[in-house]
C-alpha cells in the first residue's frame, strides 16, 4: 500500500456521475480526511468547472477533446487541463495524489487504472468494467506495486468489511453471498418482459443509478458482473460466488465460513459509506451519514434468483470458468446490447440473447492474455454483437467508441 498520511489525496475519474457526486458529499463531509487534487469527466464541462472552483483543484481531465476548448476558459485560474485518455493517465500519476478513485463507466477507465497503480497510487474501485475485462492482470500488478485495491461497490465493500472481520482470509470460506435487489422486474411473467419499455427498465426500486447500471440491474447483468469482479477482488474460485435477491437492500452482501456462520454488513442504502469506508480504511470516522434503525425495519426477504428467466448469472459464471479473455467479450457484449435496447433496436430479452449468441461465436483467448489481446478481443465482440442484433432486429446498430462516457 502506498505511503499515506490520516487525509486522502483523491483524484476522482468519473466526477460527475453518480459514484462522483457521491464521492464529493463525503470530501465535503470529511475535509480532514479527503482532499480532492484531480477531478475528470467525460463531458458534462459545466459541472466539471463548478466541481473545480468549489474544491480549489488545479488539475482537471476532460475525455472530450473538443469539448475541453470550451472548458478551459471556465477553470479557476492556473488549473492545467489534461485531455483524451492519455488526459487520464496524466492525471492519476500526479505526484501529490495517493489515491485514485475509478468511477468510469465502460473501457475508458482501464488504461489509467493500470497508469495509477504503476505509479504507486491506492486504488478506489467502482468501474466493474476494469477487473471484468482485466481483472487477473489489475490484480497482479497491483500486488506488484504493494497498492492496495479497495471496493466500492456496496456488495464488495460489504464482503470487503467482513473478510476483514475473519482473520483467516478466505481459507474458511464457503461462500462470497452478493445481494441483489431483483430490480423492476422481480416478479415479472417471463411472457411480459419482451413489452418492456426502456422508461419500465430504468425504475430501479432502490438505487438511483445512472442509465447503464440501472438497465444491467434490470436484466440481472450487473450482478453477473459483480461475480467475475469478486472472484478477481477476493482470490476466490468463481464456483464460491453467489447471488441471493434481498429486495431491501439493507444488507449489502454476505460471506459464508466453512462453519455455516454467515457475516452480514448493513447499512442504510447509501453510497456514501462504502465511499467513506474506502477513503477512511482501516479507520471508522462519523461522517454524518444516516444510522440504520434496526427496530423500525420491516421483514428482511431473501429469495433465489429467477436464474431461468434472466440467464445473466449463469452466463457469468461460464464467462469466469473459461477465463482469459472472455469476461471481457460477455461486458462487451452486454454494453452494445444495451445501447441496443435503449436506441429501440432490441426487445429487452434480446440483451441476454444478444450475450449468450456473442460468447458462442466470438473468438477468445483463455491464458492470462496482455492488455493489447484483451482489448482486441473486446472490440471483435462488440463487433460480433452488432452483427447480431443486425440479423435480429433487420437495422444497422449503431457503431460506437469502446471508450464509454465517465460517470
Amino acid at each position: 500500500m502506498s505511503t499515506r498520511t490520516n487525509r486522502r489525496r483523491v483524484v476522482i475519474l468519473g466526477s460527475t456521475g453518480s459514484i462522483g457526486t457521491s464521492a464529493l458529499k463525503v470530501a465535503r463531509q470529511l475535509p480532514e480526511h479527503m482532499q480532492i487534487v484531480g477531478l475528470a469527466a467525460h463531458s458534462r464541462i459545466k459541472e466539471l468547472a463548478a466541481q473545480a472552483h468549489e474544491f480549489g483543484v488545479q488539475h482537471v481531465a476532460l475525455y472530450d477533446e473538443q469539448q475541453a476548448i470550451q472548458l478551459r476558459s471556465m477553470l479557476p485560474g492556473g488549473c492545467a487541463l489534461y485531455t483524451g485518455e492519455q488526459g487520464l493517465c496524466e492525471l492519476v500519476t500526479l505526484a501529490q495524489a495517493d489515491m485514485v478513485l475509478v468511477a468510469i463507466a465502460g473501457t475508458a477507465g482501464l488504461q489509467p487504472t493500470l497508469s495509477a497503480i504503476e505509479s504507486g497510487k491506492d486504488l478506489a474501485i467502482a468501474s466493474k468494467e476494469v477487473l471484468v475485462m482485466a481483472g487477473e492482470l489489475v490484480m497482479r500488478c497491483a500486488a506488484q506495486a504493494g497498492v492496495a485495491v479497495l471496493p466500492i461497490d456496496s456488495e464488495h465493500n460489504a464482503i470487503f468489511q467482513c473478510l476483514k472481520a475473519n482473520t483467516a482470509g478466505t481459507e474458511n470460506v464457503r461462500r462470497l453471498i452478493l445481494t441483489a435487489s431483483g430490480g423492476p422486474f422481480r416478479c415479472t411473467p417471463p411472457d411480459q418482459l419482451e413489452s418492456v419499455t426502456l422508461q419500465q427498465a430504468l425504475q430501479h426500486p432502490t438505487w438511483n443509478m445512472g442509465r447503464k447500471i440501472t438497465i444491467d440491474s434490470a436484466t440481472l447483468f450487473n450482478k453477473g458482473l459483480e461475480m467475475i469482479e469478486a472472484r478477481w477482488l477476493f482470490g476466490v474460485p468463481i464456483e464460491q460466488v453467489d447471488v441471493l435477491v434481498h429486495p431491501q437492500s439493507i444488507v449489502h452482501s454476505l460471506v459464508e465460513f466453512t462453519d455455516g456462520s454467515l457475516l452480514a454488513q448493513l447499512s442504510c442504502s447509501d453510497m456514501c459509506f462504502p465511499i467513506q469506508y474506502a477513503v477512511t480504511y482501516p479507520e471508522r470516522v462519523d461522517g454524518k451519514l444516516r444510522t440504520l434503525r434496526l427496530e423500525k425495519l420491516c421483514d428482511l426477504h431473501f429469495e433465489l434468483p429467477r436464474r431461468d428467466v434472466f440467464p445473466a448469472l449463469d452466463l457469468a459464471r461460464q464467462a469466469a470458468t473459461i477465463g482469459g479473455t472472455m469476461p471481457a467479450v460477455y461486458n462487451a457484449a452486454n454494453e452494445e446490447a444495451v445501447r441496443a435496447f435503449v436506441n429501440g433496436q432490441l426487445s429487452f430479452p434480446g440483451i441476454w440473447r444478444t450475450v449468450e449468441r456473442v460468447l458462442e461465436q466470438a473468438p477468445v483467448h483463455t491464458q492470462s492474455p496482455p492488455l493489447t489481446t484483451i482489448l482486441d478481443d473486446d472490440a471483435s465482440a462488440r463487433e460480433c454483437a452488432r452483427s447480431i442484433i443486425c440479423s435480429l432486429t433487420g437495422r444497422a446498430s449503431s457503431s460506437v467508441s469502446s471508450a464509454e462516457k465517465l460517470r
